[in-house]
């Protein structure tokens, strides 16, 4: 019918194909397989900026750490990294991220190194390649960051902190059987490891 009214047919998008997965790529079967990091930022009521690090077990869909901060480089991220470990008793298998300069820097790098933890990558503007932390920075956005305003750096802390606490203890996740990050870590460790408060 278009050839015939002298028309042109309209040109059919490509179909994506998927490829083969990323080399390195880790699916987490079991906590501390693969912590995915990433940065958000927002602003304070008199404009000053904030930097927000979510750290979160891909497995576990646990909130590991938000450190919030005016300014937020690669040490403060090692630093964070640090702590948890030393909650949890290990470090990750792996740690994916994007290609951030505070997640390429030699100091990342050598934290991985020294903690035999590799680092998973994703290829720039392809967030889809790290979903669990884009969705969980979907959630805190929505929920927390949208909602609220900070009047100060310490106030930020705070309530994401709260937040933090609420979303693993009393959340729960259809993707976990509809128990909380919490309750569900505890089903996989059997004990023997220290829950995040």
């Amino acid at each position: 019918m278009w050839r015939d009214e002298g028309l042109r047919l309209p040109v059919r998008p490509k179909r994506r194909r998927r490829g083969p997965r990323m080399p390195g790529h880790l699916t987490a079967a079991a906590p501390n397989e693969v912590w995915a990091i990433d940065f958000v930022s927002d602003r304070t009521a008199d404009g000053r900026p904030l930097k927000i690090l979510t750290v979160t077990d891909e497995h576990t869909r646990e909130a590991l750490a938000i450190p919030v901060a005016r300014r937020m480089g690669a040490d403060d991220t090692v630093d964070a990294l640090e702590r948890i470990v030393e909650l949890r008793g290990r470090a990750p298998k792996m740690i994916r991220c994007d290609n951030g300069p505070e997640f390429i820097s030699q100091s990342l790098r050598d934290w991985c190194r020294f903690n035999h933890a590799g680092t998973g990558y994703i290829e720039p503007g392809a967030p889809w390649q790290n979903p669990f932390v884009e969705s969980f920075n979907g959630h805190l956005r929505r929920e927390l960051l949208e909602m609220e305003s900070f009047n100060s750096l310490f106030e930020a802390q705070l309530l994401v902190e709260d937040w933090r606490r609420e979303y693993n203890h009393y959340r729960p996740h259809q993707s976990l059987n509809y128990l909380t990050p919490a309750e569900y870590a505890r089903t996989q460790t059997n004990g023997d490891q220290p829950e995040l408060s």
